[in-house]
C-alpha cells in the first residue's frame, strides 16, 4: 500500500489495489475487491464479495451488502444502503465484441436505500432518501423520498427520511403539496419533496 490508512479494517482475503482511497473507520470484508483510483468515505462497510470498480466514488456511512458490484460510472452519496446482490449496469448497449462501449453514469444521492436483488439500469438518478423495493428493475429516474418497486419499478408512495412511514401517491402527480405530509413515526414535516 502506498498510503497510510487510519482505523481501516481490511480482511486478509480482500484485495485493495494501490491508489484506492479508503476513509477512516471503513471495513472491507471477505473476498471484496477495491480497485485503484476508487474512493470510499469514512465509516463504510463492504460485505463479502463486494466489487468496487476503478474510479468509483462512494460517500460516508455507506453499507454495501454481500455480492454487490459497483461499476465504473456509478457515484454513491452518503448514508446509502445497497442490499445484497443488487445490480448496477453501466452500458446501455452491451456487446462482448464492441470495443467502443461507453460508460453511462448513474447517481445515487444521499440516504437512498436499494433492496436485495434490485437492478438499476444505467443513466439514472436516484433522489435523496428514495427507497427501491427488493427485486425491482429501475428504468427511470426516482424522485427524492419516492418509494418504487416492481418490474419495471413504479412510484408507489413516499417515505420519510426515517424510512418507516409510507405516504400514498396523490391522484394528481404533476405537483405534490408536501406541507401536508407529517411522519407519524418521527413527526418530521416533509417540505420540498417533489415538485
Amino acid at each position: 500500500m502506498t498510503e497510510e490508512r487510519k482505523n481501516v479494517r481490511i480482511h486478509p482475503t480482500a484485495i485493495v489495489e494501490d491508489g484506492a482511497k479508503i476513509g477512516e473507520g471503513t471495513s472491507v470484508w471477505h473476498h471484496a475487491h477495491v480497485r485503484k483510483d476508487s474512493e470510499l468515505g469514512k465509516n463504510c462497510i463492504l460485505g463479502k464479495g463486494v466489487y468496487i470498480d476503478a474510479g468509483v466514488k462512494i460517500g460516508h456511512g455507506v453499507k454495501i451488502q454481500n455480492r454487490v458490484s459497483v461499476y465504473h460510472g456509478v457515484t454513491v452519496g452518503n448514508n446509502v444502503f445497497l442490499g445484497p446482490h443488487m445490480v448496477f449496469t453501466n452500458d446501455s448497449y452491451p456487446r462482448a465484441f464492441n470495443p467502443e462501449w461507453k460508460t453511462v453514469e448513474t447517481i445515487v444521492e444521499d440516504g437512498v436505500s436499494i433492496g436485495a436483488n434490485a437492478v438499476i439500469i444505467c443513466g439514472l438518478t436516484l433522489g435523496k432518501f428514495s427507497m427501491i423495493g427488493s427485486g425491482s428493475v429501475v428504468t427511470k429516474d426516482v424522485p427524492p423520498h419516492a418509494l418504487v418497486f416492481g418490474n419495471p419499478a413504479c412510484l408507489r408512495g413516499y417515505v420519510c427520511k426515517c424510512g418507516l412511514k409510507r405516504f400514498p401517491v396523490p391522484e394528481k402527480r404533476e405537483t405534490i403539496d408536501t406541507s401536508k405530509f407529517v411522519c407519524e413515526n418521527c413527526d418530521r414535516i416533509m417540505k420540498g419533496w417533489v415538485k
